[in-house]
């Protein structure tokens, strides 16, 4: 598994203290990401094998229900090795957790091997999550759905930027689609634009493009109130 970062956090990456392994390779391209690093293939190799022996050394460290996260980048472009490592992570009794941009259709295969699934959800409308990030979101709407269903243990984030899913009309779609499908077994989080990528855009030679982004407390109040009268359950990790 080619891997660009590892190291512990505790909480954002799944519960407690986590081992969070960031792999390289990403099928978007959000203009406004925080690891641009991650978006191309590269980085130390290590087996899956060579993980969960890692993971095993560190179990100790796993407390207030921790164990080992693999995010990116995106982490199921590299899926043979990641179920792999899941697989072995499973049977030693290690908790597991993957945050994902939902777009992989094999994606349910994993469920029954984690502890916890944190999928990412840019943009209700096609047309809106094509333009910014390359990918339509038919394959992210089905996943989020078969997750609904299936999975026990689902957060949901969306990053607010203005301009782009900011509006009380964004948050009222965005909540349909959810109420409809049954996302009420689920949590939601929503995360406010930052630009803690920007130098990372420019280290990395690219162009930090997006501008004037930010969004008012008032718009993240506004989302949580309406996914509330909607009976979804907002948290704050």
């Amino acid at each position: 598994m080619q891997i660009f970062q590892k190291g512990f956090n505790y909480s954002q990456d799944g519960p407690g203290n986590r081992l969070v392994y960031h792999l390289t390779g990403c099928n978007m391209r959000c203009p406004w990401c925080s690891n641009p690093e991650c978006m191309e293939t590269g980085g130390e190799n290590l087996s899956p094998e060579e993980i969960y022996s890692e993971a095993l050394s560190c179990r100790a460290l796993f407390f207030d229900g921790g164990g080992v996260t693999f995010t990116g980048g995106e982490p199921t472009l590299q899926f043979e090795e990641l179920k792999t490592a899941l697989i072995l992570l499973k049977k030693a009794g290690i908790s597991a957790a993957i945050e994902s941009n939902a777009t992989h259709p094999r994606l349910a295969e994993l469920f029954p091997l984690l502890d916890a699934l944190i999928l990412d959800f840019k943009h209700w409308d096609d047309g809106a999550h094509f333009a910014a990030t390359g990918q339509h979101n038919r394959a992210v709407k089905e996943n989020l759905c078969a997750a609904f269903s299936l999975h026990p243990n689902l957060l949901v984030r969306t990053v607010l930027i203005k301009g782009f899913n900011d509006t009380q009309n964004d948050a009222e779609a965005f909540a349909a689609f959810y109420r409809k499908n049954g996302g009420e077994r689920a949590k939601f989080e929503f995360l406010p634009y930052h630009e803690y990528g920007k130098a990372k855009w420019k280290k990395c030679g690219r162009e930090y493009a997006v501008t004037d982004a930010f969004v008012s407390e008032q718009t993240v109040q506004t989302y949580a109130e309406i996914y509330r009268q909607n009976h979804l359950n907002v948290v704050k990790t």
